[in-house]
């Protein structure tokens, strides 16, 4: 592997652990601000609710629950295991 290309799956991993992040503190700031009022709660529902929202949508079932987080913390998950693949 050239020098670009493990440049770029480490950026592209950086990236992913950084929306990982941002994911789960939005899930954990929505228990308190469920309303986004706080500028952080509105910083991280602008970041991460284009990720979210196909998600949302696309999961047939509707509960109570938003689970939408979790199967994206999932999707990232399983990139970051196919680019430490790659890396190898």
């Amino acid at each position: 592997m050239d020098i670009l290309t493990g440049t770029l799956i480490r950026l592209l991993q950086i990236l992913l652990q950084v929306f990982w992040w941002l994911i789960v503190a939005r899930a954990i700031i929505s228990w308190f601000d469920p309303m986004y009022r706080n500028a952080i709660s509105r910083f991280l529902y602008t970041v991460t609710e284009p990720i979210l929202a196909p998600i949302r949508a696309a999961i047939p079932i509707r509960t109570f629950i938003d689970l939408s987080p979790l199967v994206a913390l999932l999707l990232i998950w399983f990139l970051q295991s196919v680019l430490a693949t790659l890396a190898v």
